[in-house]
């Protein structure tokens, strides 16, 4: 177990040197079948993080009658408490590549019989998105926040000003291994690489005004917000 620990370390250490240097590209085909492998289970294995789904919604700070995009939606988790932030008349976009995660969202936003939840299945890089939103919310995708692509296609859906906020997994200090430790196992079937857990959040960086980083669960998860500039970056 000594030596498990010791490389645990050793690997995170090389990580936090070297991850976060440049945009990695994601491997989408392992992360739909890991998406998919996991649909049934998702909504129990995420249970631990519901404290910071909900501060997450909170910091967006919605108003009724806003417009929210929800970037990698999952099962739809998110979804009654944008829809409690934004009101009736307010209008939500989920998206979601994995079609057995997305079924699920579906099926919740049926049940509830809410017409103002538009769903789409797709990658985030790809998604067409036909509604100018006020907010967009990333919450625990990772794959997605390193993509500039994907990033690009969703934040370009916003408004100048829209409020931004994401929140996941991201590498604590190398000397907090059994913290790592734990990141490194969640993270082992919910990214398709490892690369940018040093500040998941760098490229978020480049697109958004007055960023504000805070770290929970004892520097396992980060949570992060910022407003899109009133002009496109140079």
């Amino acid at each position: 177990m000594r030596g498990g620990v010791a490389s645990l370390v050793v690997t995170t250490g090389l990580f936090m040197n070297h991850a976060d240097r440049s945009a990695v590209s994601s491997n989408r085909p392992a992360a739909l079948a890991q998406y998919r492998r996991r649909a049934a289970v998702y909504d129990v294995e995420l249970a631990l993080f519901e404290p910071v789904r909900r501060e997450s919604i909170a910091r967006l700070a919605l108003r009724p009658g806003a417009v929210v995009i929800d970037a990698g939606c999952g099962t739809g988790l998110s979804l009654p408490l944008l829809r409690e932030a934004v009101g009736p008349r307010g209008h939500i976009v989920g998206i979601e590549q994995c079609p057995e995660m997305l079924s699920r969202a579906r099926a919740a936003v049926q049940q509830r019989g809410w017409r103002n939840v538009t769903l789409i299945e797709a990658a985030a890089e790809e998604a067409v998105i036909e509604h100018r939103a006020d907010a967009a919310l990333f919450h625990f995708t990772h794959d997605i926040v390193r993509s500039p692509a994907a990033l690009e296609n969703v934040l370009g859906a916003l408004r100048p000003g829209a409020d931004v906020v994401a929140c996941g997994l991201q590498w604590s200090a190398p000397w907090a291994w059994p913290v790592n430790a734990f990141v490194w196992g969640a993270a082992m079937h919910s990214v398709s690489s490892l690369a940018g857990l040093v500040q998941p959040w760098s490229l978020l960086a480049t697109h958004l005004l007055d960023l504000d980083a805070d770290s929970t669960l004892a520097g396992a998860v980060y949570i992060v917000r910022g407003t899109t500039s009133e002009r496109p970056p140079p």
